[in-house]
């Protein structure tokens, strides 16, 4: 079976951006809401909400688009949504 990979924006609680990357999204945004595996910046700006989220083949072109995007401004960022 092929893996799937997924580079997603999350928009905390406190109307900030946070881009990651995983190969299951929703586990990994429950994640960041619920457990301490979640990410040390989300965890003290829960709740959190998938605001986009993008599918990749591989790791190496999700990695590739994760660094992309971190380095867009916010209005760009925000721009992803559909």
């Amino acid at each position: 079976m092929k893996k799937e990979y997924f580079v997603y924006l999350l928009k905390c609680a406190d109307d900030t951006l946070y881009c990651g990357f995983t190969n299951n999204l929703e586990e990994r945004v429950k994640s960041h809401n619920f457990s301490e595996k979640g990410a040390k910046y989300t965890k003290t700006r829960r709740p959190v909400s998938l605001y986009y989220s993008e599918k990749f083949d591989n790791k190496s072109e999700a990695l590739k688009r994760e660094c992309a995007i971190k380095k867009l401004s916010r209005i760009e960022k925000l721009k992803l949504k559909v």
